[in-house]
């Protein structure tokens, strides 16, 4: 299977939603414009930035749809498809295929917490009901799942479709050894802005970046500066994200990013309650440290 297409930065997309909380639909292609100007490598929609939890059944797959539409060809199309049960994965991933998108992102199984045996059986079985390559999603301070690097190689063998993982653990270490286990060569995309660089200097092709959301084009300067060995200006704008990456913290998830998105002139709208908006103190601080990056960059 052609993995090759697969790589770059990639932004974890926020789903626009107007302020009675629809989703947005002509927001949907206005964003994707604006990354792919940007110079992205590919787009991911609902994911985990993206709220694919707040959205039902209806919505999640318009989102593919309007997405698709957007990119009309132009970068490949990361669809988020998992869900809580492997029936609902398979559900959305059938759906996903329908669209044309490019490839599945399936995140673990959350709130049942199922073991790495079963992990291997709900992938395997998502693997097979579809023909496009799927891509493991590990996301642990979200799910409480984490996928053991042997586990993926046990579901690689299982399903010649399973071609890698997007990591949002932290954990290097464990990232890395995705790669050195794997029974053949594997994607391996960062979901965590912080070791999204390390990742990519060991190898890793990408990142399916909650930054990116916001400075695209600064988060393609440093892909592009890695890849043409300026290892020096790849690591300073690496460094250039810390204070964003550290606001992350000062809201409940996902409302940062997308009051960041604001900030920096790519509105996506509100997040679904119970998430409420930050206070005026928080976004000012917020304020200082978008306007800080955009005069570094």
């Amino acid at each position: 299977m052609q993995i090759s297409k697969f790589h770059g930065v990639v932004p974890a997309m926020a789903t626009p939603f107007t302020r009675d909380h629809r989703l947005d639909e002509a927001r949907v292609g206005e964003l994707i414009d604006g990354y792919i100007r940007a110079g992205v490598h590919g787009i991911s929609v609902a994911g985990s930035q993206g709220e694919f939890f707040a959205l039902d059944t209806d919505e999640h797959i318009r989102l593919l749809e309007l997405s698709m539409q957007a990119i009309d060809g132009r970068v490949p199309l990361y669809a988020g498809t998992g869900g809580a049960t492997t029936r609902k994965s398979i559900e959305l991933t059938k759906a996903a295929e329908a669209l044309g998108v490019d490839l599945a992102l399936v995140i673990t199984p959350y709130f049942a917490q199922p073991s790495q045996d079963e992990l291997v059986e709900h992938y395997t079985a998502v693997a097979r009901a579809t023909r496009l390559p799927v891509m493991l999603y590990n996301n642990p301070p979200r799910t409480s799942v984490n996928v053991l690097p042997a586990t993926l190689a046990r579901c690689m063998r299982a399903a010649e479709n399973i071609v890698g993982m997007k990591d949002s653990s932290g954990d290097l270490t464990q990232s890395v050894e995705y790669l050195l286990t794997a029974p053949r060569p594997a994607l391996l995309f960062s979901g965590r802005d912080t070791v999204a660089l390390a990742m990519m200097f060991h190898g890793g092709q990408g990142t399916i970046s909650p930054a990116a959301n916001v400075f695209p084009e600064l988060m393609v300067r440093m892909y592009d500066a890695l890849r043409a060995g300026n290892q020096d200006e790849a690591v300073r704008i690496s460094n250039v994200f810390a204070p964003l990456r550290a606001a992350w913290a000062w809201g409940s998830f996902p409302v940062v990013i997308k009051e960041a998105m604001a900030l920096a002139g790519r509105d996506a709208g509100p997040a679904r309650p119970p998430i409420a908006g930050l206070s005026e103190k928080v976004r000012a601080d917020l304020a200082a440290v978008v306007e800080r990056i955009g005069a570094a960059a």
